[in-house]
This record gives structure tokens, C-alpha cells and sequence, in this order.
């Protein structure tokens, strides 16, 4: 198993610009064959620190991890944003 997280920081951090980016990637699910489990978090702290937004997808193994970054909907829309 593998968890690969990522944490980003918007350049346009309101909330409904967190909420948009949240609905974005909780889109992958049931469209990118290889995520086993897809989290979702926003930042509600807000401090200088925060990041504004958190993804942690689970994968099975290295395969389905390199499947993942390569799969058409993952580059099309989500790399994109």
C-alpha cells in the first residue's frame, strides 16, 4: 500500500476556491481506476503555515502509484488545476 500526499497552497485562497479545488480532486474517485481511497481536507486554521488544501490517495503499489500520475483524467483536469 501506498499513501501519496500532496499539499498545496492557491494562489486565490477563498473558501469557495478551496471548496472548488476539494470538488475537483474528490473527482477522481470512481474516474481513476487505480485510487483505492481518496481524503479530501481544507484548511481551517488559516494560519501563515497552513497549507489550504491536503489529498492523500491510496494506492495498491510503485505500479498503480506510476499508473496514476500517467492516467488521462488525473493529467487532464486535475494536473491542469
Amino acid at each position: 500500500m501506498i499513501k501519496h500526499v500532496v499539499c498545496f497552497k492557491l494562489k486565490e485562497n477563498s473558501a469557495a476556491e478551496k471548496q472548488r479545488t476539494k470538488e475537483m480532486l474528490c473527482s477522481m474517485q470512481g474516474k481513476v481506476p487505480q485510487i483505492q481511497e481518496l481524503f479530501v481536507g481544507i484548511d481551517f486554521l488559516e494560519s501563515e503555515r497552513s497549507y489550504d488544501v491536503i489529498l492523500e490517495v491510496v494506492l495498491q503499489d510503485r505500479a498503480a502509484l506510476d499508473a496514476y500520475q500517467a492516467d488521462p483524467y488525473h493529467v487532464s483536469v486535475v494536473k491542469k488545476h
